[in-house]
């Protein structure tokens, strides 16, 4: 085991996540023998109770493919809403099915990034995968394809993954794919090699990084799990990059994969989702002053420095922060709709609480609802 690793192997809470061609057919429909094979490396690395899995698994959509009489994946919401639908029972149920072989129960945990972005849907969620946790259950969490819509979606579940290994406090992340490694060219051509160690973002400037796989089942690609590895070791999480049968090296800290080095620290938990996980429902354009307020010294936005705003909002919906130029400066959870705040621009508090009531006299965005996008 190299040096670099050995974090791998003392990792006590550790997040997977397995694709959608890692778990059935091409032509859709589990693979009973793959879910089995996932299942056995991940049962028997939880053995004697030293270690916690979460399992992050695509694969709903892709179940529900066959059984509706699809023979590829929809393009349209709806349909892939349907096929979710029949597909996650089969899922959770073929998960429930193996992992009672060796007498683990599982949990079924399905998320939108809405949930995540919003302070008690969140802390709910951390809650309930803790308490699964302690209860000795195993959480298998996805993305809730049946009702999540284009604009709250996460997009691909490593992204998800990274998210939901923040959420726990994992020490490691591991991500399977139908691709041992992170490499510095196409993987099927000759000369390309695999790239064993990713130790900051710049390492993989030269790579040319691939899109969706061949069975044309999932959604994400090798783009997406480079920059699910980076949010996650941004955050101080490092993570393994590799195959789905190469998952027990992986978890046994063998020289397998692409490992990514920690290249960060933990940051508040709601503020990871709200930079990587919410979609901006408007825009609220500051002056001069209240960006160097914002960026510089990390203040809350007050009404004072609010010089215009558009969209459509409620209050507590996600928000983006932009200088006067229009590029995006942050993101915060806002604390009025949008149609009330066009009376607050370039007023004190003070001032509309004379006016408005007591209400009135807050932060449009606070500090610990809010991040940066650029500093």
């Amino acid at each position: 085991m190299s040096g670099a690793r050995q974090g791998v192997a003392e990792a006590r809470r550790i997040v997977v996540k397995v694709g959608s061609s890692s778990l059935t057919t091409a032509a859709g429909g589990l693979d009973a023998d793959r879910v089995d094979a996932l299942v056995d490396v991940l049962a028997k690395h939880r053995s004697g109770g030293e270690k916690e899995i979460v399992l992050v698994s695509s694969g709903a959509i892709a179940a529900g493919l066959a059984p509706l009489g699809l023979t590829r994946r929809p393009k349209d919401l709806a349909r892939q809403q349907a096929a979710a639908s029949v597909g996650q029972g089969l899922l959770v149920a073929r998960y429930t099915a193996s992992f009672a072989r060796y007498g683990v129960r599982v949990g079924q945990v399905l998320l939108t990034s809405d949930d995540m972005a919003r302070r008690a849907h969140h802390r709910n969620a951390s809650r309930t995968l803790d308490q699964l946790l302690a209860m000795g259950a195993l959480p298998v969490v996805n993305e809730n394809d049946t009702v999540a819509t284009d604009e709250i979606r996460f997009g691909d579940n490593d992204r998800l993954a990274a998210l939901v290994a923040h959420l726990v406090h994992a020490d490691l992340l591991v991500l399977l794919s139908d691709v041992d490694g992170l490499y510095d060219g196409d993987p099927s051509k000759p000369g390309t090699s695999r790239i064993a160690e990713v130790r900051e973002p710049a390492d993989t400037a030269h790579v040319k990084i691939g899109s969706a796989g061949k069975a044309g089942v999932g959604t994400g690609g090798m783009v997406t799990k480079v920059e699910a590895a980076s949010i996650a070791a941004a955050a101080g999480i490092p993570v393994v990059l590799t195959s789905a049968s190469h998952a027990a090296d992986a978890l046994a800290a063998r020289d397998t994969g692409t490992y990514f080095h920690r290249t960060g620290r933990r940051s508040a938990d709601r503020l990871l989702w709200l930079q990587h996980a919410s979609t901006p429902q408007g825009a609220i354009t500051l002056d001069d002053g209240a960006v160097r307020a914002v960026v510089e010294r990390r203040t809350s936005l007050l009404p004072a420095g609010i010089a215009a705003v558009e969209g459509e909002f409620s209050a507590g919906d996600p928000v983006e922060l932009r200088d006067p130029e229009g590029r995006a400066v942050a993101r915060g959870l806002v604390n009025f709709d949008a149609k009330e705040i066009p009376q607050l621009i370039g007023r004190s508090t003070r001032e509309l609480a004379r006016d408005l009531g007591p209400a009135y006299e807050r932060e449009v965005v606070h500090r610990d609802d809010l991040v940066l996008l650029r500093a």
